[in-house]
């Protein structure tokens, strides 16, 4: 390298801005390809319906640690997260590809209780696996899926079709895998001081669940389309609530207040993050991995979800001016800030 070519470390764009640097310069070829770079998933016209199409990575010793990772776990997990994402775009998975690469430590058998996840996640999401690729690997596990969808033209809910006075809802409750994966580190560390310890579970089982195999919410989408509902604006909770909700807001042009005192917790997910001496609202906030959705509806739509166990109304959305703001408890208002993770920070 010269002493004058410029190096711009990929830390200074993040995650999305170098999404947005290396994909910027393509445009489309095809007139079907409807949606492509910077939803949930992108999305083919097929005449009479949408087909919608997602893929995730996920490395060793980025996404997963092995020491107290179940490989079935992770491999449900690894099907889970496409689907949430199909899901998003209030679409119906059909199918999944799965690509593997793997070091020399791990036996047939270790390869099977992974599939065995794989299995058992397609069996609840009623999707075929059709295809993959499997190869070796020098740097560790290495699985990656695609999974494909579809959905009527007039039902996709892209992040940009959010406008002012939508209802802005979330399903389940936020902020329980950013707990569980405090719990799980907490016993790797007590287990290499002590590897005859015994790990101290089981008052941890719901939070360390939501880590390990999160449920992608088609049970929501499925409930929307009985009751009449299309959402308009949705995504996934993956990378924590505030940045989603900044995608929202950005991909619609529009701005979002929320309520503190209407985000959904699990009291196991309060009681530990004060146990480890978090604020319950950040880890609600910043979590990341819940793998929920949250979406808008018009006003008119709220009658026929508003006695929904499992759909919470935490706000609504603004003009684009006002800002993404949070109304604590207490009725003062502050600025909503994203703190999740960021890949490539150093």
């Amino acid at each position: 390298m010269s002493d004058k070519e410029q190096r711009t470390e990929i830390s200074s764009l993040g995650e999305f801005g170098l999404i947005d640097k290396i994909t910027g310069p393509f445009g489309k070829t095809h007139g079907d390809t409807f949606l492509g770079v910077g939803d949930d998933a992108a999305v083919i016209d097929r005449g009479v319906y949408f087909e919608v199409v997602t893929t995730d990575m996920m490395l060793e010793g980025i996404h997963f640690d092995l020491s107290y990772y179940p490989l079935e776990h992770l491999g449900y997990k690894a099907v889970s997260i496409n689907i949430s994402d199909v899901a998003a775009m209030n679409a119906t998975p059909k199918q999944i590809t799965v690509n593997i690469g793997l070091s020399n430590r791990f036996s047939v058998e270790a390869v099977e209780r992974l599939y065995n996840g794989v299995r058992h996640a397609c069996e609840d999401f009623k999707v075929d696996l059709v295809g993959g690729d499997t190869t070796s690997s020098a740097s560790g596990l290495v699985i990656s899926v695609t999974a494909i969808g579809t959905v009527d033209k007039d039902k996709v809910a892209l992040r940009k079709n959010a406008e002012k006075a939508d209802i802005l809802c979330a399903t389940g409750d936020l902020g329980g895998a950013f707990v569980g994966l405090q719990i799980l580190n907490r016993e790797k560390q007590e287990f290499l001081a002590n590897p005859d310890m015994q790990p101290k579970l089981d008052s941890y089982k719901f939070v360390v669940k939501r880590q390990l195999k999160p449920v992608a919410r088609m049970d929501i989408i499925h409930e929307l389309a009985e009751k009449e509902v299309a959402p308009k604006a949705m995504i996934d909770i993956s990378d924590g609530l505030a940045s989603e909700i900044m995608h929202l807001a950005q991909q619609s042009g529009v701005g979002f207040t929320i309520y503190e005192d209407k985000l959904p917790i699990d009291k196991q997910t309060y009681d530990t993050a004060v146990e480890f001496n978090l604020d319950p609202i950040t880890c609600v906030l910043n979590g990341g991995e819940d793998y929920e959705l949250l979406f808008t509806i018009s006003q008119e739509d709220h009658k026929k979800l508003e006695k929904h166990p499992d759909i919470h109304f935490i706000g609504y959305a603004t003009d684009s001016k006002q800002g993404l703001n949070l109304v604590t408890k207490n009725n003062q208002v502050f600025p909503l800030k994203a703190q999740g993770w960021q890949h490539f920070n150093p």
